[in-house]
């Protein structure tokens, strides 16, 4: 009989401890205002960006710069990663995003595509940063003085 009642008492408590209801993903972490370290010149507004960075599913949240000169139209952007590491692996998650990809040896990065969309990509120290809406050759000063911003 001791034994009925212990097997009823756990089926009892397994069933109890069984939840249907559906596991809500986590919220992305919040992401740090990094505003500050974006050039001033020419930049139109800031925004911080809770996830996918430039629309890049495999990038986390990070903050967008707007930039105008010339009539051109671009785009600055700063992902602050834990660690330098992490920083280096986000260029393979962008790499993998982008079609024609090039290397930049001088600056540790990529130019390629995002759609129709020229984008210029490197990581430095815990940084992932990049331009996106430039051809490569206007690009490259812009990520130069970008990179001189992070630290």
């Amino acid at each position: 009989m001791r034994s009925r009642i212990a097997i009823t008492v756990l089926a009892l408590g397994a069933l109890v401890s069984c939840n249907t209801a559906p596991v809500p993903e986590p919220a992305p972490p919040a992401v740090k205002d990094n505003s500050a370290m974006l050039p001033r010149t020419d930049r139109t507004a800031t925004t911080v960006v809770p996830d996918h960075v430039l629309g890049f599913p495999k990038l986390p949240g990070g903050t967008v710069g707007d930039y105008e000169t010339g009539g051109r139209k671009y785009q600055l952007f700063i992902i602050e990663t834990p660690s330098n590491q992490d920083a280096a692996l986000m260029l393979m998650d962008a790499k993998s995003g982008m079609s024609n990809t090039e290397l930049i040896p001088w600056m540790g990065g990529y130019f390629g595509t995002t759609g129709d969309r020229p984008v210029y990509v490197f990581p430095k120290l815990k940084y992932f940063a990049g331009v996106a809406g430039l051809p490569k050759d206007e690009a490259d000063p812009i990520a130069r003085t970008l990179a001189a911003h992070l630290k």
